[in-house]
């Protein structure tokens, strides 16, 4: 996976029963997320996945940097929940569009916390490691200049 060019993903046939394995994963996935079950959303992930939140630059890797992460996160934003708007799923993985919405109760991207509620739309790519099986981890997009515009990370709206 690590090592594909573009052009390798994108001759990447899709099959009826790999577009359910990657959905079923995905699904897994998510509902591991909400249910707060850190074991349940590592084994959705190779073993080198890695984590990126591609605004700050921040990067996790393997399944110990993917730990972090979650705990980081999820400790940052404990009641945390998302709307999701979009999904594309292909032999590639998964790109979501979903609004963030939770209380900044933890540092989180290099910011610290507020206590405020936090509204954030962000786009999150699932790269499929064909190999493993799994996702190989999640890089995470949103519009820093829109947190930098506010001047506060959680009065994004």
């Amino acid at each position: 996976m690590r090592n594909s060019t573009i052009q390798d993903r994108l001759g990447w046939e899709i099959t009826p029963k790999l577009y359910e394995t990657i959905r079923a994963l995905w699904i897994k996935h998510s509902k591991a997320e909400d249910a707060r079950d850190l074991q349940g959303l590592i084994d959705t992930l190779a073993p080198d996945c890695v984590y990126e939140i591609i605004p700050t630059g921040q990067r996790w890797d393997g399944h110990s940097g993917a730990r972090q992460f979650y705990l980081s996160f999820l400790g940052a934003f404990p009641d945390v929940k998302f709307t999701m708007s979009d999904i594309v799923i292909g032999p590639q993985g998964v790109f979501e569009v979903t609004e963030m919405i939770g209380t900044h109760k933890g540092p989180w991207a290099g910011m610290a916390p507020t206590g405020k509620p936090v509204r954030l739309r962000i786009i999150i790519h699932f790269p499929w490691d064909p190999q493993a099986q799994r996702f190989a981890g999640e890089r995470i997009y949103f519009d820093r200049a829109a947190l930098a515009g506010r001047g506060n990370f959680s009065e994004v709206r």
